[in-house]
């Protein structure tokens, strides 16, 4: 398994129907190691995260960016279980509210980015500006934005405007200590029926059924060249989009636990070394105990 197959950083072409949806045939009908090999990676992300929150000098921003029934919500759930509740945030982004419209488009969002010592969860993000935005561009009328009053206003130029904005503003989180991990679950919209069948016809699973959902489908293509274009003009050296195979469910929840692993590995952490005085301090406190 070569993770560097699943990473695109803006060098050489990108074409979204060239990317992968299904694992390769090694990694095909293993349900049973993958969810071995995965539990082992939780571990390792446990013991990381620990580190991570004590050494209190790196933010973790990992956030998700999908079609509907990609699986977002489970690889949450299954990757990072276990990690520390208190060093971690899991935040969705769904329709803007009036209050989030009266602010800057990206003002929901940079409010929760993590803080130092901290792993931040996007259930989708930002890009929801340049993807569902780019589909329905009438939304961005609700924006207030100077100079655009009709949807003939809405051009190409806004696109490469906030492609700018997000390179920018991970750049600047990046000086500041905050590492970006950006997920692309590629989901064929043949898998996406079939899972949406089951929302209709399991009534466990009823309860995730969205009608809007079946009537977005009827923009595929348009969604398909809005990720191209967003992966194209946002992925960078030091914040690339890793584009994951997501019709089966457990490969992909392995390679993103495979990526985050590696990417928090090469991290310099370490717990906190004690002064002389701190360690003076632990000396005193133990002599009252023994008292």
């Amino acid at each position: 398994m070569d993770l560097k197959d699943y990473r695109y950083n803006g060098t050489g072409e990108f074409h979204i129907g060239e990317q992968a949806t299904t694992p390769p045939a090694d990694y095909q009908n293993q349900e049973k190691a993958i969810k071995k090999e995965i539990k082992k990676d939780r571990k390792v992300l446990q013991d990381a995260q620990e580190k991570l929150y004590a050494q209190n000098q790196f933010g973790i921003l990992i956030l998700f960016q999908a079609l509907d029934a990609a699986g977002k919500d489970g690889m949450i759930k299954h990757v990072m279980r276990g990690v520390n509740p208190q060093g971690t945030t899991v935040t969705p982004f769904k329709v803007p509210t009036a209050n989030e419209l009266a602010h800057d488009y990206l003002w929901r969002t940079r409010v929760a980015f993590p803080r130092s010592g901290e792993i931040a969860i996007f259930n989708r993000s930002y890009y929801e500006e340049v993807l569902v935005d780019q589909v329905h561009p009438a939304n961005v009328l609700s924006e207030h934005i100077p100079g655009i009053t009709s949807v003939k206003d809405v051009d190409n130029k806004l696109w490469q405007q906030r492609y700018s904005d997000f390179r920018e503003l991970e750049a600047f989180a990046n000086r500041n200590g905050i590492i970006i991990l950006k997920f692309f679950l590629h989901l064929s919209k043949g898998e996406q029926k079939k899972r949406f069948l089951a929302r209709i016809e399991v009534p466990e699973k009823n309860w995730k059924f969205s009608e809007n959902d079946i009537n977005e489908r009827q923009y595929w293509d348009q969604y398909q060249r809005a990720y191209e274009e967003m992966i194209r003009h946002t992925s960078t050296k030091e914040n690339p989009w890793y584009v994951i195979p997501a019709d089966d469910k457990w490969y992909s929840r392995l390679i993103v636990s495979k990526i985050i692993n590696a990417r928090i590995g090469a991290l310099p952490l370490h717990f906190p070394q004690v002064t002389d005085e701190q360690k003076k301090g632990l000396h005193a406190a133990l002599d009252k105990l023994e008292d």
